[in-house]
């Protein structure tokens, strides 16, 4: 039985703080609890959630319609726009966005969330900024953790009051933990841990992670010369680098949690369905726990022919914890990871070379130029002539390239290492 060592705090929302949160589900006593939906929440935060969620989700859908979508997504995303890193400077001040939150906080937002946790003496760990703020405002009796989502954060991250807050922060990267002094946090509250990724496709000492880059090198290493590159997991796992077979490369395209983007999954499963059928490709369409998406999808692959082929499959549960399970496990064979540069970009540190759609938001565009710099995303050509620029990513070595930068420069740890600061 799984032993509760902390309240693990959501928001259902996309999906960007819930993945975040399911790789501690073991130690959150397999619950993660979400701020804007559980049992008991008061009508009226129910409201405002759901009005809230709502029109995020209908402003990211807009954003694709040409002037008026565009222009109704930049108002949105203006108000949680992330200024230029440089030069370093007090970024203190308070935003629009973070005042609208807590007037609510202080009209009650949260507050029956606080009491009803309070008795159990536990952390209260979240990876939703709006429910530190709450957790702090309404006197949450225990230590109050934040993890950060993102690979750079805006102003909105960081209580009103930074230098009496006593939330303290997970930071993935050295960048957060700068962007958090600028913003008036207390270095003392900003621990670099790493984002928190799926141990199932980790291992503590790296096991599994370096088995499924062993066999994802053999498969993007078109040229044969990557392994000389890479002694240390050619010595480890021989078995699978001794084996030269032309294996397939696998795709898996993601659509974010508005359902945003999922015609270009269409397109690349329209122009790699020849290659697919031949053995050439393997692609998963993933829909999340969106019925419509999976609707979508599911008739595209009717559409296609390829409906009974092994070579396409889609990854859909109604249930957001099965889908992180699925997800994860498609993970593991994948080759190629195909998406918005969202809390995903996280997942190139699996070895997980990300070709990149276009960002939507400020977030994402940080996200980008993040990845970027890691070498280990790629930004994406037009998707109807997928079938010509993919090979030649293979061929050249760009892909398995990236694979690698991610591997090595990135942090596969997170998780664990906020196990062990909650464990202290």
């Amino acid at each position: 039985m799984l032993t509760k060592k902390i309240n693990l705090v959501a928001a259902d929302m996309g999906y960007g703080h819930q993945r975040a949160a399911y790789p501690l589900l073991d130690i959150g006593g397999n619950e993660i609890i979400t701020i804007n939906r559980y049992d008991g929440i008061p009508e009226w935060e129910e409201k405002y959630w759901k009005k809230t969620t709502e029109a995020y989700e209908k402003i990211s859908r807009l954003k694709k319609i040409p002037v008026f979508g565009s222009f109704i997504f930049w108002v949105m995303d203006s108000f949680q726009k992330i200024k230029p890193f440089y030069p370093f400077r007090d970024l203190s001040r308070k935003t629009i966005q973070q005042k609208v939150f807590f007037r609510a906080i202080k009209a009650g937002l949260g507050k029956d969330l606080v009491e009803k946790l309070n008795s159990s003496g536990l952390p209260f760990v979240t990876t939703f900024f709006v429910a530190a703020y709450a957790a702090e405002y309404h006197n949450y009796q225990g230590d109050i953790y934040c993890i950060v989502c993102d690979t750079d954060i805006s102003r909105a991250w960081a209580p009103l009051d930074p230098p009496k807050s006593r939330i303290k922060y997970f930071a993935p990267n050295t960048k957060v933990k700068e962007r958090l002094l600028m913003y008036g946090v207390k270095e003392e509250n900003i621990i670099i841990t790493g984002f928190p990724l799926p141990k199932e496709n980790i291992g503590e000492n790296k096991e599994i992670s370096e088995k499924d880059m062993a066999r994802r090198v053999m498969a993007l290493d078109k040229t044969g010369k990557f392994g000389e590159y890479y002694d240390f997991l050619s010595e480890k796992y021989p078995e699978i680098f001794s084996d030269k077979k032309d294996q397939p490369v696998s795709i898996t395209f993601a659509v974010g949690g508005a359902g945003a983007q999922k015609e270009i999954g269409a397109t690349i499963l329209k122009k790699l369905a020849d290659k697919i059928r031949v053995g050439k490709y393997k692609l998963n369409l993933v829909a999340g726990n969106r019925p419509e998406v999976n609707e979508y999808f599911c008739e595209q692959v009717k559409e296609s022919g390829l409906s009974n082929h092994d070579g396409v499959k889609i990854i859909f549960s109604p249930d957001k914890i099965e889908y992180f399970r699925k997800f994860n496990l498609c993970l593991k064979e994948t080759d190629v990871l195909w998406t918005k540069p969202s809390e995903l970009s996280f997942y190139v540190s699996l070895g997980l070379p990300i070709i990149m759609s276009s960002p939507v938001g400020s977030q994402e565009d940080y996200n980008r130029e993040w990845l970027l710099a890691l070498g280990a995303g790629i930004d994406s050509f037009d998707p109807e002539h997928v079938a010509e620029w993919l090979p030649d990513m293979l061929e050249s070595g760009q892909l398995v390239r990236a694979a690698v930068d991610g591997f090595l420069n990135g942090e596969q740890l997170g998780a664990y290492n906020i196990e062990k600061i909650i464990d202290k």
